[in-house]
């Protein structure tokens, strides 16, 4: 699988729960988040699935830019890729996956469950590792700040650990965290 990431291009991961509903508020702000991102001239790649995932994808779509899922094979059949995507990639599996949406120039979280919390921890630990160069890692919503408090809490980790996620209240705060 070739890597997401582009020369001519500013490349944002986001990562979100499959499972968010167009009902839900927290849809409204992964799509606005999408559409400030196509409209600053960022590509964006998702999980290419529903939920969050298609709020982004349908965000960054309707503001005119390109959107790329990074989705699984071993999911073929069982999950659909979401409508709002330009460009499918898939992964031969879990970990070519991650690795794909992590070859990015910024990394955003919106509503998620373990598996979004997963990519986090991940991208966490690359850039607390100093395994890649230092980009952007912006959780967005308040929500955030409650997982970071009980990883601060529970977790042995110092302020320097702490340093590396950024929470932003609002999609425009998030595009300012990453500009």
């Amino acid at each position: 699988m070739v890597p997401v990431s582009s020369a001519s291009a500013r490349v944002a991961s986001v990562f979100g729960s499959a499972r968010l509903r167009e009902e839900d508020p927290e849809y409204a702000i992964a799509r606005r988040l999408g559409s400030l991102l196509a409209e600053a001239g960022w590509t964006v790649c998702t999980g290419g699935y529903d939920g969050a995932m298609a709020a982004v994808s349908r965000g960054a779509r309707e503001a005119g830019g390109h959107v790329v899922g990074v989705t699984m094979a071993a999911w073929d059949g069982r999950l659909v890729p979401n409508a709002w995507l330009a460009e499918v990639r898939p992964a031969e599996d879990l970990f070519a996956r991650l690795r794909a949406l992590l070859v990015t120039d910024a990394w955003l979280a919106v509503a998620g469950g373990v598996g979004t919390l997963a990519e986090i921890a991940v991208a966490w630990n690359l850039l607390q590792m100093d395994h890649v160069p230092p980009r952007p890692l912006v959780l967005v919503g308040p929500r955030w700040r409650a997982v970071l408090a009980t990883v601060e809490r529970e977790l042995v980790v110092g302020p320097h650990d702490l340093a590396l996620p950024r929470v932003a209240d609002t999609p425009e705060h998030a595009m300012a965290l990453i500009s």
